[in-house]
């Protein structure tokens, strides 16, 4: 035999041999495993693993950090409230804690409003924002039905004095997530007029004419500035926003010279000049906001110290609601105040953070929407209590008194810990 005969035939050997070592480990490995099969029989039972599981994974995929600047905004939001109220609520109500105890039950209510909203997969608000958006609509129109409050105006749907809701607390996050659906969409096409601007425009003028008709202008200034902020986030162009602009302010002098903005315009008497009063009028029309740079002022770089105010003792009207961070000033001060608002740059950071993190443009542009109405509030109260913007009644988050308003914010940043949860648990 040759060798080229004899070489190929133990190529044949070779190959049949790893043939039948292959076969026998493929056997070997469709064997059933019986110490595998005895730990299997020797695990707990299914429903002591479901109990378990539901237990352990109550934070699991939550933004640990966001939950924990939330959480110290509400206990520190509800210590400066009951602060700067309890001398109104004593006065008022004949009970010192009313407001206190009414918030309190509201952010146990909205602590669990938010740990459930954030088991909901946000993407369902995507299939769902034209609805949405309808009910905001059908909100702001029976509020205008229903019988006027206290001034004039309508914009509370309650019951009694028991709850109420405003229309417009509906509205800001129904823009926020019709925007966000929409420049997600339709992202490629956000620089034209048909998809980009003809959409948006639309919506928040028709929401802004329903709100001018109660009236609330400080929401109308809101929803305007987080209907730029959605469309700048969605790719639009400066040149589509420098447009809107100038067209605003031509609505707004028409609207100036027709006399339908009587009321804005009542309200922006003395502005700017709280300290530099001429006449009785503007005496009576700049007191809250004097009486909150007094407070300010007087608290200088640490404050008179916690529940030292003097203002809240019925110098200061509505302490409780939009001018609480005057006594927060006036207790804590400077260094107090800013600490605060440290944190709450710290929530509009990590709000952010999560935004970025999510798997989707949807979850982005929701996520940054809600968490930049958070932080232009805050703006805006500052600006008003300090007398940089005129006295529209913008709250502060966590701190201003309002059960309504407060479970809005609540249930919004369960949405935010949705994109957390989701986007968490894609990744692990």
């Amino acid at each position: 035999m040759s060798t080229i005969e004899h070489t190929s035939a133990e190529r044949r050997r070779d190959y049949e041999r790893s043939r039948a070592r292959r076969s026998s480990a493929s056997r070997t490995a469709d064997r059933p495993d019986r110490t595998r099969r005895v730990r299997v029989d020797a695990s707990p039972a299914p429903e002591r693993q479901k109990i378990r599981f539901s237990l352990l994974s109550i934070g699991k995929g939550l933004d640990v950090p966001f939950v924990l600047i939330i959480l110290a905004l509400l206990v520190i939001g509800l210590t400066m409230m009951f602060s700067a109220s309890y001398p109104v609520a004593y006065y008022e109500r004949g009970d010192s804690y009313y407001y206190l105890k009414r918030q309190l039950i509201f952010a146990l209510i909205g602590l669990a409003v938010m740990i459930a909203v954030s088991y909901v997969d946000y993407h369902y608000y995507h299939r769902f924002s034209a609805l949405i958006l309808g009910v905001s609509y059908f909100a702001l129109v029976l509020v205008l039905i229903l019988p006027a409050q206290e001034g004039g105006v309508h914009r509370w749907i309650g019951i009694g004095d028991i709850f109420g809701v405003q229309a417009s607390e509906i509205s800001k996050f129904a823009i926020i997530l019709f925007l966000a659906h929409w420049g997600s969409r339709f992202y490629d096409y956000m620089n034209t007029f048909k998809y980009g601007i003809l959409p948006a425009a639309a919506v928040l003028a028709s929401t802004a004419f329903l709100l001018l008709l109660e009236p609330h202008y400080s929401c109308i200034v809101i929803i305007s500035v987080l209907t730029v902020i959605m469309l700048f986030v969605s790719g639009i162009k400066m040149k589509w926003l420098a447009i809107g602009g100038v067209a605003l302010v031509g609505i707004i002098l028409l609207l100036w010279t027709t006399g339908l903005l009587t009321y804005a315009m009542e309200r922006m008497d003395g502005w700017g000049q709280a300290l530099v009063y001429k006449d009785n009028d503007q005496w009576q029309q700049t007191w809250q906001t004097r009486n909150s740079l007094y407070a300010i002022g007087s608290g200088g770089l640490f404050g008179l110290g916690l529940g030292q105010s003097r203002q809240k003792y019925l110098y200061l009207p509505e302490p409780q609601n939009d001018f609480v961070f005057a006594i927060v000033c006036e207790e804590l001060g400077l260094i107090g105040a800013a600490l605060i608002l440290l944190i709450f740059a710290l929530l509009v950071w990590r709000g952010v953070v999560i935004s970025l993190r999510a798997r989707d443009r949807f979850g982005k542009l929701l996520g940054i929407g809600l968490i930049s109405h958070i932080g232009l509030q805050v703006i805006l109260n500052i600006l008003v209590i300090t007398d940089w913007l005129p006295n529209t009644g913008i709250s502060l988050p966590f701190f201003s008194y309002g059960g309504s308003s407060l479970l809005t914010l609540m249930f919004e940043m369960g949405v935010i810990l949705s994109v957390s949860r989701t986007s968490n648990i894609e990744k692990s």
